[in-house]
């Protein structure tokens, strides 16, 4: 851990310089003036974001702060929840190596079909009695078949018309000509994570690039649907890409960021990959905040894990999460994230 104060009394705010000047300054000025920077418009450099990931722990609780200026000005103390189901689990041909439902992967998890109308149209019940406002469905797979679009297309108005919910659906890669259809049907938002930067991307998947996620996204924006895409650290990447992604999604100006942090799951390329601790994952959260100072900002999988007993402390930053379990792995009760909010003085968004 770097100790910029290590010779000096406890007390002395820690000194660093400032990525635009290059002068000095303590630690709480240094990150409450980006703060102010990124309200009054400014978008956040790169250098900028690279600081944050590397500030010494020591100044952790002053870019929370700052963070988290940002984060009231656009959503107060207010926490939207989410609530997902994975519609179809496993056999998907794709060879993302941190899957557990990818074709790579030898995880033992749950494989079933296109669940039916009525059991997604049963999981918007659960969503509503988990005070959820974002109903969120996935569908493993590179894409939606045609009786994949018939289904949602058949649920999504049932849902709208028996529940205040917002539908989320992750689909896979679309054509415009989809994006179009599930505008047309009620679908509020398409969530397709970029993951991480355009040079790592190689790394982690080689069935598609990241030109056809960022084709899907414009396809999405084209149709008039908002956009959910986010990313997923700790598979090995370098800060400076966890940057990028950062910065890319605030180029493209999506509505939600979804951040997940790596479950190494046994039987997946990436089971032995284990890079995270509490203060890196805060870290990640501010930048992605300053950079993407509008957005529902959630944590996604990873929380219970690599957050630990500093969850409540990712709520400074981040506005949202799921309440619930996420794809192939368990989240944790819900009764427990209700606490933690009510702890923090916050409040679980209505509308």
């Amino acid at each position: 851990m770097t100790r910029l104060h290590e010779n000096r009394p406890v007390s002395t705010d820690p000194v660093a310089p400032d990525p635009r000047s290059g002068a000095a300054e303590p630690a709480h000025a240094r990150w409450h003036a980006l703060a102010s920077r990124v309200l009054a418009g400014e978008r956040l450099r790169h250098d900028e974001g690279l600081a944050v990931l590397r500030a010494g722990d020591e100044e952790l609780l002053d870019l929370l702060a700052a963070a988290y200026r940002v984060r009231r000005h656009y959503f107060g103390n207010r926490v939207h929840l989410n609530f997902l189901i994975n519609a179809r689990s496993g056999q998907c041909g794709e060879d993302c190596g941190y899957c557990s439902q990818s074709r790579v992967s030898k995880a033992p998890v749950p494989e079933y079909p296109l669940l039916s109308p009525e059991e997604i149209l049963d999981g918007a019940r659960v969503a509503a009695q988990r005070r959820a406002k974002t109903y969120c469905t996935a569908i493993s797979g590179r894409k939606p078949s045609e009786r994949d679009l018939e289904t949602i297309t058949d649920v999504v108005s049932r849902i709208k018309a028996e529940y205040a919910l917002k539908v989320c659906l992750s689909p896979g890669l679309l054509t415009p000509e989809q994006a179009a259809r599930l505008k047309a049907c009620g679908v509020d938002r398409i969530n397709h994570n970029l993951n991480t930067s355009r040079r790592f991307y190689p790394r982690i998947c080689s069935t598609h690039d990241y030109q056809h996620r960022l084709d899907t996204l414009r396809a999405v924006r084209q149709a008039g649907m908002e956009i959910c895409s986010g990313g997923i650290v700790g598979m090995g990447e370098e800060d400076s890409d966890v940057v990028d992604l950062a910065l890319e999604l605030g180029g493209l100006g999506v509505e939600a960021v979804p951040i997940n942090f790596l479950q190494p799951i046994d039987g997946t390329p990436l089971q032995g990959v284990r890079r995270l601790n509490p203060r890196y994952c805060l870290k990640v959260l501010a930048l992605m905040r300053l950079a993407n100072p509008a957005c529902e900002l959630r944590i996604a999988a990873g929380r219970e894990m690599h957050l630990g007993s500093l969850q409540a402390l990712g709520l400074y930053p981040a506005n949202s999460i799921f309440v619930g379990d996420y794809l192939t792995t368990k989240g944790q009760p819900p009764e427990e994230d209700y606490r933690m909010i009510e702890a923090l003085g916050f409040e679980v968004c209505t509308d």
